[in-house]
């Protein structure tokens, strides 16, 4: 039986428009999971509620960099109550974002660190956030003896991906590899090996190629998929399943979730 494809990253609750739709719509295109991303404690909390509303969508819980200056002991804690639903794949979405900078780097590497002790906590992989600051983030994870990243919307080349890999994390591209002018972005799928890479839409943001100016959604997978095949010479089959394997192994939560009543 064929493996479905799994958009690993996406934020079901910023999308414009009905999330069950965006869910249904996924399924129908052979997305049979989805990992909704929290960047905040309530969108966390969202995301799970999301998570026990739809068959095979699934939740993290995190404070994105942007937010890094509210992290404090009661975000802390909040999370960490989150964390313990089996819904819950994983910690994030957290790293450091040096390009907007919305919150100082001091604060954003603080965050970073607590919640990285969290995920060591729970036994749970970190979905890291990383924009123009590649030589920080190789440092707080390696300093935090992170070995369980997945490493969201990869931008960086293929040299960063060579050093990502070895470490054993996981590359998760998303629909900035199809456009044009990301040459660097295609090298780096094709420097590594399959069994490092995610692929993700990032919904609403980033929409592909061909959707460029639109809202994305978690069907759209599928381009990011096409795109890392193209970029490796082999098949849109094999790429689909092996990612679709990867997450697996990146998120173990995928495979040990009970059954979700629903409504």
């Amino acid at each position: 039986m064929q493996s479905g494809a799994v958009d690993s990253h996406c934020h079901l609750f910023l999308i414009d428009g009905d999330p069950a739709e965006a869910v249904q719509t996924a399924r129908a295109m052979g997305v049979d999971t989805i990992v909704c991303v929290g960047i905040d404690p309530g969108s966390s909390r969202r995301s799970i509620e999301l998570a026990a509303s739809f068959p095979g969508v699934f939740a993290t819980a995190g404070m994105h960099p942007h937010d890094a200056s509210a992290f404090d002991d009661e975000a802390s804690d909040e999370l960490e109550e989150l964390l313990a639903n089996p819904l819950v794949v994983a910690v994030g979405e957290c790293g450091l974002d040096f390009f907007r900078m919305r919150s100082p780097r001091r604060d954003q590497e603080r965050a970073l660190r607590s919640q990285m002790n969290l995920a060591k906590a729970h036994d749970l992989p970190l979905v890291i956030h990383v924009r123009d600051a590649w030589p920080e983030i190789l440092r707080v994870l390696d300093e935090g003896s992170a070995r369980r990243v997945v490493l969201h919307c990869f931008s960086g080349d293929a040299e960063i991906a060579a050093e990502c890999a070895e470490r054993g994390w996981f590359l998760s591209f998303a629909g900035n590899v199809t456009y044009p002018k990301n040459a660097h972005l295609r090298e780096a799928a094709a420097a590594v090996s399959l069994d490092r890479i995610l692929v993700e839409t990032d919904s609403p943001f980033l929409a592909p190629q061909r959707l460029r100016g639109r809202d994305n959604a978690p069907s759209n997978v599928l381009d990011v998929i096409e795109s890392v095949a193209l970029a490796r010479d082999e098949s849109v089959e094999i790429v689909r399943e092996s990612t679709a394997e990867n997450a697996k192994i990146a998120f173990p939560r995928l495979g040990e979730a009970p059954e979700k009543p629903r409504d």
